[in-house]
Protein backbone atom coordinates (compact mmCIF):
# COMPACT_ATOMS: atom_id res chain seq x y z
CA UNK A 1 0.00 0.00 0.00
CA UNK A 2 1.32 3.09 -0.78
CA UNK A 3 0.41 6.11 1.54
CA UNK A 4 1.04 9.59 0.67
CA UNK A 5 2.36 12.23 3.54
CA UNK A 6 1.52 15.75 3.00
CA UNK A 7 2.16 18.64 4.98
CA UNK A 8 -0.69 19.55 7.29
CA UNK A 9 -1.90 23.04 8.44
CA UNK A 10 -3.16 23.76 12.39
CA UNK A 11 -6.02 26.21 11.72
CA UNK A 12 -8.08 27.47 14.62
CA UNK A 13 -12.05 27.55 14.21
CA UNK A 14 -14.18 29.21 17.23
CA UNK A 15 -17.51 28.49 18.81
CA UNK A 16 -18.78 30.83 21.12
CA UNK A 17 -15.89 31.76 23.17
CA UNK A 18 -13.68 28.80 22.63
CA UNK A 19 -11.38 27.73 20.26
CA UNK A 20 -11.21 24.26 18.48
CA UNK A 21 -8.31 22.61 16.14
CA UNK A 22 -9.37 22.36 13.14
CA UNK A 23 -7.20 21.42 9.51
CA UNK A 24 -6.17 22.17 6.43
CA UNK A 25 -4.21 19.84 3.80
CA UNK A 26 -2.10 21.25 1.38
CA UNK A 27 -2.59 17.92 -0.34
CA UNK A 28 -4.52 14.14 0.58
CA UNK A 29 -3.99 12.08 3.25
CA UNK A 30 -3.24 8.54 4.28
CA UNK A 31 -6.86 7.18 4.97
CA UNK A 32 -8.85 10.77 4.19
CA UNK A 33 -12.41 10.75 4.71
CA UNK A 34 -14.56 12.88 2.99
CA UNK A 35 -16.23 15.91 5.05
CA UNK A 36 -19.47 14.51 3.93
CA UNK A 37 -18.86 10.80 5.47
CA UNK A 38 -17.56 12.77 8.85
CA UNK A 39 -20.80 14.35 8.91
CA UNK A 40 -22.86 11.67 8.75
CA UNK A 41 -21.08 9.54 11.51
CA UNK A 42 -21.88 12.18 14.13
CA UNK A 43 -25.38 12.45 12.43
CA UNK A 44 -26.11 8.62 12.87
CA UNK A 45 -24.87 9.84 16.67
CA UNK A 46 -27.00 12.09 17.06
CA UNK A 47 -29.73 10.22 16.03
CA UNK A 48 -29.29 6.92 17.64
CA UNK A 49 -27.62 8.19 20.80
CA UNK A 50 -26.39 4.30 21.83
CA UNK A 51 -23.65 2.28 21.17
CA UNK A 52 -22.90 -1.18 22.07
CA UNK A 53 -19.57 -1.55 23.32
CA UNK A 54 -18.20 -4.68 23.14
CA UNK A 55 -15.55 -6.82 24.96
CA UNK A 56 -15.19 -10.50 25.12
CA UNK A 57 -12.42 -13.03 26.48
CA UNK A 58 -13.14 -15.08 23.45
CA UNK A 59 -12.99 -14.69 19.39
CA UNK A 60 -15.68 -17.10 19.38
CA UNK A 61 -18.36 -15.14 21.43
CA UNK A 62 -17.50 -11.70 19.83
CA UNK A 63 -20.04 -11.83 17.08
CA UNK A 64 -22.12 -13.59 17.92
CA UNK A 65 -22.54 -11.26 21.25
CA UNK A 66 -22.80 -8.34 18.73
CA UNK A 67 -25.37 -10.15 16.65
CA UNK A 68 -27.51 -10.05 19.35
CA UNK A 69 -27.05 -6.69 20.35
CA UNK A 70 -27.82 -5.72 16.59
CA UNK A 71 -31.22 -7.71 16.81
CA UNK A 72 -32.26 -6.04 20.02
CA UNK A 73 -32.46 -2.79 18.56
CA UNK A 74 -28.71 -1.29 18.03
CA UNK A 75 -27.23 0.78 15.34
CA UNK A 76 -24.18 1.73 16.57
CA UNK A 77 -21.49 -1.15 17.11
CA UNK A 78 -17.82 -0.45 18.85
CA UNK A 79 -15.48 -3.61 18.96
CA UNK A 80 -12.61 -3.07 21.12
CA UNK A 81 -8.84 -4.12 20.45
CA UNK A 82 -8.76 -6.19 24.23
CA UNK A 83 -11.44 -8.56 22.25
CA UNK A 84 -9.15 -11.56 20.13
CA UNK A 85 -9.42 -11.18 16.05
CA UNK A 86 -11.18 -7.93 17.14
CA UNK A 87 -10.62 -6.22 13.63
CA UNK A 88 -11.48 -9.37 11.65
CA UNK A 89 -14.87 -9.31 13.52
CA UNK A 90 -15.31 -5.82 12.84
CA UNK A 91 -14.50 -5.90 9.15
CA UNK A 92 -16.86 -9.06 8.86
CA UNK A 93 -20.18 -6.82 10.47
CA UNK A 94 -18.80 -3.35 8.34
CA UNK A 95 -19.35 -5.69 4.72
CA UNK A 96 -22.59 -7.75 6.87
CA UNK A 97 -24.06 -3.57 8.06
CA UNK A 98 -22.68 -1.08 5.39
CA UNK A 99 -24.99 1.50 5.24
CA UNK A 100 -27.27 0.16 8.37
CA UNK A 101 -25.49 -0.71 11.40
CA UNK A 102 -22.44 1.59 11.93
CA UNK A 103 -19.43 -0.06 13.06
CA UNK A 104 -16.24 1.51 15.03
CA UNK A 105 -12.72 0.31 16.85
CA UNK A 106 -12.18 1.18 21.01
CA UNK A 107 -9.88 0.87 23.01
CA UNK A 108 -7.22 3.00 20.25
CA UNK A 109 -4.10 3.72 22.06
CA UNK A 110 -1.47 4.62 18.95
CA UNK A 111 -2.13 6.12 15.82
CA UNK A 112 -1.17 2.85 14.26
CA UNK A 113 -3.90 1.23 16.14
CA UNK A 114 -5.95 4.21 14.30
CA UNK A 115 -5.09 3.35 10.93
CA UNK A 116 -5.24 -0.55 11.41
CA UNK A 117 -8.54 -0.17 12.58
CA UNK A 118 -9.64 2.02 9.45
CA UNK A 119 -7.87 -0.35 7.44
CA UNK A 120 -10.63 -2.83 8.98
CA UNK A 121 -13.68 -0.54 8.21
CA UNK A 122 -14.06 1.39 10.84
CA UNK A 123 -15.86 4.13 10.80
CA UNK A 124 -15.29 5.71 13.79
CA UNK A 125 -12.60 5.62 16.85
CA UNK A 126 -12.50 5.24 20.51
CA UNK A 127 -9.58 5.67 23.10
CA UNK A 128 -10.25 5.40 26.44
CA UNK A 129 -8.19 8.04 27.75
CA UNK A 130 -7.06 11.26 25.92
CA UNK A 131 -4.59 11.23 23.52
CA UNK A 132 -4.01 14.74 21.52
CA UNK A 133 -1.62 12.48 19.11
CA UNK A 134 -4.20 10.07 18.16
CA UNK A 135 -7.31 12.80 18.25
CA UNK A 136 -5.10 15.01 16.15
CA UNK A 137 -4.60 12.09 13.31
CA UNK A 138 -7.88 11.59 13.20
CA UNK A 139 -9.15 14.94 13.31
CA UNK A 140 -6.61 15.97 9.91
CA UNK A 141 -8.20 12.73 7.89
CA UNK A 142 -11.93 13.89 9.19
CA UNK A 143 -12.35 10.75 11.06
CA UNK A 144 -14.59 10.93 14.41
CA UNK A 145 -12.71 10.35 17.46
CA UNK A 146 -14.56 10.02 20.49
CA UNK A 147 -11.62 9.93 23.01
CA UNK A 148 -11.94 9.13 26.78
CA UNK A 149 -11.97 11.82 29.28
CA UNK A 150 -12.48 12.04 33.21
CA UNK A 151 -12.98 16.00 33.85
CA UNK A 152 -14.27 18.85 32.78
CA UNK A 153 -10.80 19.82 31.88
CA UNK A 154 -10.22 16.89 29.77
CA UNK A 155 -13.22 17.47 27.87
CA UNK A 156 -12.46 20.48 27.23
CA UNK A 157 -9.12 19.50 26.04
CA UNK A 158 -10.00 16.49 23.79
CA UNK A 159 -12.46 19.28 22.47
CA UNK A 160 -9.55 21.49 21.59
CA UNK A 161 -7.57 19.14 19.72
CA UNK A 162 -10.05 18.68 17.29
CA UNK A 163 -12.80 15.38 19.00
CA UNK A 164 -16.18 16.54 18.30
CA UNK A 165 -17.72 13.48 20.37
CA UNK A 166 -16.23 13.25 24.08
CA UNK A 167 -16.31 9.92 25.91
CA UNK A 168 -16.52 9.89 29.87
CA UNK A 169 -14.66 7.56 31.18
CA UNK A 170 -14.38 5.77 33.98
CA UNK A 171 -18.25 6.61 35.18
CA UNK A 172 -18.36 9.71 37.98
CA UNK A 173 -20.19 10.24 40.92
CA UNK A 174 -23.40 11.89 40.67
CA UNK A 175 -24.30 10.02 36.83
CA UNK A 176 -26.56 12.37 34.88
CA UNK A 177 -26.69 15.12 37.37
CA UNK A 178 -22.70 15.65 36.72
CA UNK A 179 -23.34 15.56 32.79
CA UNK A 180 -26.23 18.07 33.57
CA UNK A 181 -24.29 20.46 35.41
CA UNK A 182 -21.26 20.13 33.37
CA UNK A 183 -23.00 20.65 29.88
CA UNK A 184 -24.73 23.27 31.29
CA UNK A 185 -21.86 24.96 31.72
CA UNK A 186 -20.10 23.83 29.09
CA UNK A 187 -22.46 23.74 26.10
CA UNK A 188 -20.46 23.44 23.07
CA UNK A 189 -19.18 20.05 24.84
CA UNK A 190 -20.95 16.98 23.16
CA UNK A 191 -20.66 14.16 25.60
CA UNK A 192 -20.64 10.20 25.29
CA UNK A 193 -20.86 8.79 29.18
CA UNK A 194 -20.23 4.65 28.93
CA UNK A 195 -19.34 3.66 32.25
CA UNK A 196 -21.92 4.20 34.33
CA UNK A 197 -24.61 4.09 32.11
CA UNK A 198 -27.26 0.84 32.38
CA UNK A 199 -30.29 -0.65 31.06
CA UNK A 200 -32.19 1.48 33.27
CA UNK A 201 -30.56 4.85 33.21
CA UNK A 202 -29.81 5.43 29.56
CA UNK A 203 -32.59 7.62 28.87
CA UNK A 204 -31.76 9.50 32.09
CA UNK A 205 -28.49 11.13 30.93
CA UNK A 206 -29.71 11.97 27.59
CA UNK A 207 -32.15 14.03 28.95
CA UNK A 208 -29.93 15.64 31.10
CA UNK A 209 -27.11 16.73 28.50
CA UNK A 210 -25.54 13.79 27.31
CA UNK A 211 -25.39 13.98 23.63
CA UNK A 212 -25.05 9.81 23.00
CA UNK A 213 -24.51 6.72 25.84
CA UNK A 214 -22.22 3.62 25.40
CA UNK A 215 -23.18 0.30 27.11
CA UNK A 216 -20.72 -1.93 28.30
CA UNK A 217 -21.37 -3.95 30.58
CA UNK A 218 -24.87 -3.50 31.46
CA UNK A 219 -26.13 -4.78 27.85
CA UNK A 220 -23.19 -7.63 27.20
CA UNK A 221 -23.66 -9.52 30.47
CA UNK A 222 -20.65 -11.77 31.04
CA UNK A 223 -22.61 -14.45 32.91
CA UNK A 224 -24.88 -14.87 30.04
CA UNK A 225 -21.92 -14.69 27.14
CA UNK A 226 -20.07 -17.72 29.12
CA UNK A 227 -23.18 -19.65 29.66
CA UNK A 228 -24.21 -18.84 25.30
CA UNK A 229 -27.58 -17.36 26.51
CA UNK A 230 -27.22 -15.03 23.54
CA UNK A 231 -31.13 -14.17 23.86
CA UNK A 232 -30.46 -12.80 27.23
CA UNK A 233 -27.95 -9.22 25.47
CA UNK A 234 -30.62 -9.51 22.96
CA UNK A 235 -33.61 -8.74 25.73
CA UNK A 236 -30.63 -6.51 27.06
CA UNK A 237 -30.92 -4.51 24.22
CA UNK A 238 -33.94 -4.12 23.53
CA UNK A 239 -34.78 -2.68 27.49
CA UNK A 240 -32.41 0.11 26.50
CA UNK A 241 -32.78 0.79 23.17
CA UNK A 242 -36.84 1.09 24.83
CA UNK A 243 -35.39 4.24 26.81
CA UNK A 244 -33.42 5.81 24.79
CA UNK A 245 -35.50 6.31 21.63
CA UNK A 246 -38.59 8.12 23.27
CA UNK A 247 -35.51 10.60 24.20
CA UNK A 248 -35.39 11.28 20.84
CA UNK A 249 -32.02 12.80 18.43
CA UNK A 250 -29.53 15.23 19.72
CA UNK A 251 -29.40 19.13 18.71
CA UNK A 252 -26.11 19.16 16.87
CA UNK A 253 -23.74 21.90 17.82
CA UNK A 254 -22.95 23.45 14.73
CA UNK A 255 -19.04 24.29 14.45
Amino acid sequence: MSIRIAATKTIRATVGNTSIKAFSTASGLDRMHTKENYDAVLQKFAEIRACAVLRTATSDACPKAMQAAIDGGFKICEFTLTTPNCLDHLADFRKKYDGDVMVGCGTILTTEDAANAIDAGSEFIITPVMLPDVIEWCAARNIVCVPGCQTPTELVTAYRHGAPLQKLFPGVAGGPGWVKAVSSALPFLAINPTSGVDLDNAGDFLRNGAASVGLVAPLFDQEAIARGDFDQIAKNAEKVMANVRPVGPFIRKKV
